[in-house]
């Protein structure tokens, strides 16, 4: 990005007229209008509710103007926001209040009763419109000043993790204590790392939740920036093109789920948008086959750059050129981030061997929130591991295998399930799949595939037969599934993530 002016607040102030939000229903809203919203938000948690620098808020929001300025807000008053995943059952959304210390919790209407149910004592809880228990939003900001706080130190997100095995922790780093304004300079080189312009931002499309990092960072990036944003309220394929079409959409985040979805569409459905104004399209979250990438990009154009990282640790980028020359890579870690591959014992293991990843953002020291065992237990020399599984080339480019919990040995042989459900993805036939363990008395285990069959394919039992055979030519005996099981659907969360613990079903078909 160039040098020009950074913050959505110095954009507010200099350009009050310029449109900053188009909301899923087509409102627009200026960045004036934005600003005195945020304000309102801050004075009303700093006055109304007796909020402190350091103290946290939750926010249990569809993509949403309210949920823009409440994030907005958190990171001018020096306060943690909690984006929590609306879908979460009530026990679920209790836990992360009380685990995160959450004096404020603020909803939309579709989560009023699920969180003012699980919310505790002392948890004041506001609806972002009309609502039948929580107070309305307007009850915090009425009467409150348009106008700065006279503080206005950065906040911080606290994310908490999926919670795929076992019960999700918040992510916590301390505050900066910069001026929010300096604060919002990040973006500048957090982009330019990506190499990124600013006409990347000219209008961003959030299809995917705000509640996830890989989604609320780069929209905080296009506003920053100056840009607008796009909202969407839920994703479907045909929705995503029509928006990209008629908003001139020039970047957006993705998931490798989307992928899956765009392309289904028949041919002469997706050649029917106008596609141009893209510029660039991130995406990560979850893995993506080689196959599916691939087609994308002969799709998009070179316009997709690839991210891998987690709430926890650094960031690697695979720009599209360098996804080109080194297909399946997700790229380089950014420039401030270290990047190492350990063996079990804590030893380096060189280029091409698969260990352990390890990662840290500068000196960045994140920590568990309440959770002190699980911070030591993921470090290793100042790195920090989510537990992948993966490999550096000789010119350090990293490649993911998979997850050391999910790694199948078979009769002492190392398999990983992320490279069979890439074959398997490959196939016309499978429109979504995922591979566990399962016991076996003579390997001790062998793989299980879940797959999800497109409307194209034969009935069950022959496309089964099929898949067999496909995989045969392409994997070796040890990799090849013995049970298949064929579901409606997978059950993966908004961004794409599958929840393999929750993996069950029908129709099982036995080698």
């Amino acid at each position: 990005m160039s040098e020009e002016q950074t913050g959505f607040r110095l954009w507010a102030a200099s350009d009050p007229d310029l449109c900053a939000i188009v909301a899923a229903d087509n409102q627009q809203l200026t960045y004036g209008e934005l600003f005195a919203e945020v304000n309102r938000i801050s004075h009303g948690l700093r006055t109304r509710c007796g909020l402190v620098e350091g103290d946290t808020v939750a926010c249990v929001m569809t993509n949403s103007v309210g949920m823009v300025a409440l994030y907005l807000a958190a990171m001018q008053s020096g306060l943690y926001l909690v984006t929590v995943n609306y879908h979460l059952t009530e026990p679920e959304i209790a836990y992360i209040l009380a685990d995160s210390g959450a004096k404020v919790a603020v909803c939309s209407p579709r989560a009023e009763a699920t969180v003012a149910a699980a919310a505790g004592d002392g948890v004041q809880v506001y609806v972002d419109g009309p609502g039948t228990t929580a107070q309305p939003l307007t009850a915090l900001t009425a009467g409150m000043p348009e106008t700065d706080l006279e503080e206005t130190r950065a906040g911080s997100l606290m994310m908490y993790t999926s919670g795929t095995t076992g019960r999700p922790k918040g992510v916590k780093r301390p505050l900066s204590g910069l001026d929010a304004d300096n604060g919002a300079q990040a973006y500048v080189w957090l982009f330019s790392e990506f190499g990124m312009t600013r006409e990347a931002f000219g209008a961003w499309l959030v299809s995917a939740p705000l509640y996830h990092s890989a989604n609320i960072a780069p929209a905080a990036g296009a506003l920053h920036a100056g840009g607008t944003l796009v909202l969407m309220d839920g994703w479907n394929p045909e929705g995503f093109l029509a928006r990209v079409q008629e908003c001139g959409v020039t970047g957006s985040s993705m998931v490798p789920t989307h992928f899956y979805r765009l392309l289904q569409l028949p041919v002469a459905e997706r050649t029917a948008y106008d596609l141009s104004t893209l510029k660039y399209v991130i995406h990560g979250a979850a893995p993506c086959s080689t196959e599916i990438k691939q087609q994308m990009l002969d799709w998009f154009g070179p316009v997709i750059y690839e991210y891998y990282g987690a709430t926890e640790v650094g960031t690697t980028i695979a720009r599209p050129h360098e996804w080109l020359a080194r297909p399946g890579t997700v790229g380089l870690p950014l420039s401030v981030s270290t990047l190492k591959i350990l063996d079990a014992e804590g030893n380096e293991v060189p280029a091409g061997e698969t260990g352990i990843v390890y990662m840290r953002m500068g000196e960045d020291k994140v920590e568990y929130h309440n959770d002190a065992a699980k911070t030591e237990g993921s470090r290793r020399g100042g790195l920090m591991t989510v537990w992948d599984l993966g490999h550096v080339d000789e010119d350090g480019f990293l490649y993911i295998t998979g997850r050391a919990s999910e790694l199948i040995l078979v009769g002492g042989v190392n398999v990983y399930p992320s490279e069979i459900e890439g074959v398997l993805i490959g196939h016309d036939w499978v429109a979504d799949a995922g591979v566990v363990g399962m016991p076996d008395p003579e390997y001790g285990e062998v793989p299980l595939a879940h797959v999800v069959l497109t409307e194209s394919a034969p009935e069950r039992d022959l496309a089964i037969e099929g898949l067999r055979a496909y995989l045969a030519e392409r994997l070796a005996k040890p990799k090849l599934p013995r049970t298949y099981v064929v579901h409606r659907e997978l059950p993966r969360d908004p961004n794409g993530k599958l929840y393999k613990a929750r993996l069950a079903g029908t129709e099982t078909v036995s080698a």
